[in-house]
């Protein structure tokens, strides 16, 4: 009887994460699908990622006040004005970059300069005061940076443009990451996915409409947009189902195994992407670069779970994840956090979520929080 309980929450668990690698690998190729002028042909980032935001805000609006699905939290507007909106300007930031170098250049390259988001997080964090630099994790990026400068050199179709949004976007979320963590930490705010849904997605519409009133309003004509009711529906709907896919993969396994996905799904893509878009290729020096940009990630992420587990007291126990059932409570559970809007997904998750356990794996014991997401 135990050993088919097992084999049951084992299955369940390899088949969520590979609903999360399905999910995430699908919702950036869809994106740039849409995107791109030689398919689809709706090359306006920003629309689209507003269309993400409202989707995102009006679900959130639907489980919340009509369904009841979670209670909404005790949000003052000064807690909404000091964290939620400058949290919710930088995420909007990095989606809307993001998104745009989908028009410049391949998705292949950009996973590839995903592997910068350790470097961007870890230069904010010190200059945010969060964290302190060290010598070990500086060598780490300093082999990360080369390896994603080698990856670019070798870039057949290199852009300019679409690298600097790219960064840019990376470096917007890494903001974001550690906003996240000072402001509301500071606030004691709790989130969970819904809850961090239903103030962060309005809030980023808004900043959006800015940018794109004063940028792609003017040059869109009604009579050449292909305007698909299904195609933006199933995108959108691609895009929420992404975010609680994460948030379900996370508590039924943990830090180590999401980042073991992750890495798993950003291979998957690059291969995928050269199949599916042809004019996307690689090149054997984007691939000697991203692996030497790889090792210095995997290097990294060993240091910061070490340093967090040598800092743990011997009574503090992680729970084990591979029986829990996850479920909707009705109460507000932890601060929740996107993973990777740096993954060009156009969500609240794009690419994801952080829990309680990776933040506890993580980060160092001044940044962590309460709960999960």
């Amino acid at each position: 009887m135990a050993t088919k309980m097992i084999n049951r929450t084992l299955f369940l668990t390899y088949f969520c994460l590979f609903i999360y690698i399905l999910l995430s690998s699908g919702v950036i190729l869809y994106n740039k699908w849409v995107l791109s002028p030689k398919y689809f042909n709706f090359p306006h980032p920003i629309t689209l990622t507003m269309i993400h935001m409202g989707f995102s805000g009006a679900v959130a609006f639907l489980l919340i006040r009509i369904l009841k699905v979670v209670s909404p939290v005790k949000m003052t507007f000064e807690i909404y004005a000091t964290c939620v909106v400058p949290i919710s300007a930088f995420f909007a930031s990095s989606l809307w970059f993001g998104n745009t170098a989908y028009l410049h250049i391949s998705v292949a390259f950009i996973q590839m300069l995903k592997a910068l988001m350790p470097v961007a997080t870890f230069v904010v964090a010190i200059v945010c005061g969060t964290e302190k630099a060290r010598c070990d994790v500086f060598l780490n990026m300093v082999l990360v940076s080369v390896g994603v400068v080698i990856s670019s050199y070798g870039e057949i179709h290199f852009n300019v443009v679409g690298t600097f949004y790219q960064v840019t976007g990376i470096f917007a979320e890494a903001l974001r990451l550690v906003l996240t963590q000072v402001l509301l930490q500071k606030k004691g705010l709790s989130l969970n996915p819904i809850t961090s849904l239903y103030y962060i997605a309005p809030c980023s519409f808004v900043f959006l409409f800015v940018p794109w009133y004063l940028l792609e309003k003017p040059a869109m004509k009604v009579s050449q947009i292909q305007f698909n009711f299904w195609i933006f529906f199933s995108n959108a709907l691609c895009a929420l189902a992404l975010n609680f896919s994460i948030f379900l993969v996370i508590g039924r396994t943990g830090a180590v195994t999401i980042r073991v996905a992750g890495v798993l799904k950003d291979w998957m893509l690059i291969a995928l992407s050269t199949v599916i878009f042809p004019e996307s290729t690689i090149t054997g020096l984007n691939i000697t670069g991203y692996a030497i940009a790889l090792c210095g990630v995997v290097m990294y992420n060993y240091i910061k779970v070490k340093d967090v587990r040598a800092s743990q007291q011997p009574t503090e126990i992680i729970p084990d994840r591979i029986t829990k059932d996850w479920r909707f409570e009705k109460r507000p559970s932890d601060i929740y956090a996107p993973l990777n809007a740096g993954n060009n997904e156009g969500s609240i998750g794009g690419n994801g979520f952080k829990s309680d356990i990776e933040r506890h794996e993580e980060a160092p014991r001044h940044l962590k929080f309460s709960s999960s997401s």
